[in-house]
């Protein structure tokens, strides 16, 4: 799929778009052709913007008619090189960055049906105003678009008591491989007539169709929340204090966040105005927080007895609890800036990986002791969502080595790691999707039966393969 694509074809795309919804002079296109941080990039016959369904809709159907394979981008804020063409130049950029309608609020039925294009918090911000909240919570929500956290299942901060975009959206309206509009927007909470359609396309990073609107769900807003930041031993400590934080505050857990020594440290130095709430650096820290509908110190007083709990049972070594929304921020300023911890530490290599919660000690006991042996002075460099079981595995690499040195031991820390990962059940990718970073690993890892089972939707949607492709799955 490298042949450049048909002159004429892309004139009628120039024509359908009109001026407003066509880039294609380099310096236009390179911010849709280079990923977040610059490490894809890839060349574009065109970038498109359309601002309807109806429009994408046109667009994929003369695609499918000249054979030119389409790149769906949403905020371009992945991590895993999804919304990147490849360097061939016969693809074109879909953006749905110009579909930015709110179509419905139903604050009964509690869903918000927006368009792909809608930045996440501008979702937020809908939610608000009618007195509701949209539970997910990214770094990049201020870029990243509705499409986009559907196309990758996005995660966040929130999973353990909202879920993921899977569990977050009720209803979705889909652009087919052939043009079709699959008009599924239904605000249903029960519907058990035939398959669950939505969910083929959620996760599926644009290979199976383009979604260009969503029916999203809404909860209640809480009114009252406590958090807290602890100090304790291990990985095992956390799990146990988890087991606690889930009997003691139920439902009302919301955040369960692991930060290695590293992690804060970096944060602290890289980051100005930022401080750890101790006087003494601990080997690994929690952030906890919960929330209620309801206003009033019951909440408070449940956080502290389960610090005193976890205190008493040398779970937890030191603790601060928010007493303001000013301190609130700054303790989740820490857990929000490790993206500039880890730059400030080094060059790291990334993973975002899953396993059973249960699995966490041990995932992180094993990978560690596997590359310390190969690889003395490499730092490990771990924070995440340690109470949904997903965690951003991050070993820094040392200073020494150079360059030349990097890819290859690169490949080696990703199978050591991922090996542990298989070895334990975990997955992976656990939030940001497969792209094209991880493609070749998800086909060692995946059984026959499961590729075998991914392809044949993929050929039954996508014959031709022109939906992102080369992300996923690699073309056979």
């Amino acid at each position: 799929m490298t042949a450049r694509p048909d002159p004429a074809v892309l004139d009628r795309l120039r024509l359908v778009m009109g001026p407003a919804g066509v880039l294609d002079s380099p310096a236009d296109t390179a911010p849709f052709r280079t990923s977040f941080g610059g490490i894809f990039r890839g060349e574009a016959a065109l970038v498109l913007r359309p601002a309807s369904t109806q429009e994408v809709a046109e667009v994929v159907r003369l695609c499918a008619e000249g054979r030119i394979p389409i790149v769906p981008q949403g905020g371009n804020t992945g991590l895993a090189g999804g919304a990147q063409p490849d360097g061939s130049g016969a693809s074109v950029i879909l953006s749905v960055d110009r579909m930015r309608k709110v179509r419905a609020v139903d604050v009964v039925n509690d869903t918000l049906t927006v368009e792909a294009g809608v930045t996440l918090a501008e979702v937020q911000a809908v939610a608000e105003r009618v007195d509701r909240l949209f539970p997910l919570t990214l770094a990049s929500e201020g870029s990243c678009r509705i499409g986009g956290n559907l196309a990758t299942n996005a995660g966040g901060t929130q999973v353990l008591r909202y879920g993921n975009m899977r569990a977050l959206a009720l209803g979705l309206e889909v652009v087919l491989p052939d043009g079709r509009i699959w008009d599924g927007l239904r605000g249903l909470r029960k519907d058990n007539a035939g398959y669950d359609l939505k969910q083929l396309f959620i996760g599926s990073e644009g290979t199976l169709g383009i979604i260009t609107a969503a029916v999203l769900r809404l909860f209640p807003r809480p009114r009252a929340t406590a958090t807290t930041f602890a100090a304790i031993p291990d990985p095992a400590a956390a799990i146990a204090f988890l087991g606690l934080a889930k009997a003691r505050l139920g439902d009302s857990l919301s955040a369960f966040e692991l930060m290695r020594a590293p992690s804060l440290a970096h944060a602290v130095a890289a980051v100005p105005g930022l401080a750890s709430p101790f006087a003494e650096a601990y080997p690994w820290y929690l952030l906890v927080e919960a929330s209620a509908q309801e206003a009033g110190e019951g909440l408070g007083s449940a956080l502290e007895g389960l610090l005193a709990q976890g205190l008493e049972e040398g779970l937890v070594l030191d603790a601060v609890i928010a007493a303001s929304g000013a301190q609130r921020r700054n303790l989740w300023a820490l857990r929000e800036a490790q993206a500039e911890a880890q730059a400030h530490a080094g060059k790291g290599v990334k993973h975002d990986i899953s396993v059973p919660v249960s699995a966490i000690p041990a995932f992180v006991a094993r990978a560690d002791a596997a590359l310390l042996a190969r690889f003395p002075g490499i730092l490990p460099f771990t924070f995440g969502h340690v109470g949904d079981g997903n965690l951003h595995y991050n070993p820094v690499m040392p200073a020494d080595w150079t360059d030349e040195m990097r890819p290859a031991r690169a490949g080696e820390i990703n199978r050591i790691v991922h090996d542990v990962v298989a070895d334990l059940g975990g997955s992976i990718s656990a939030e940001h999707g497969l792209g094209q970073l991880r493609v070749a690993e998800a086909e060692h890892y995946k059984s026959a039966v499961e590729l075998d089972l991914m392809r044949a939707v993929k050929a039954a949607l996508d014959p031709h393969g022109l939906m992102n492709p080369g992300k996923v799955l690699r073309a056979r």
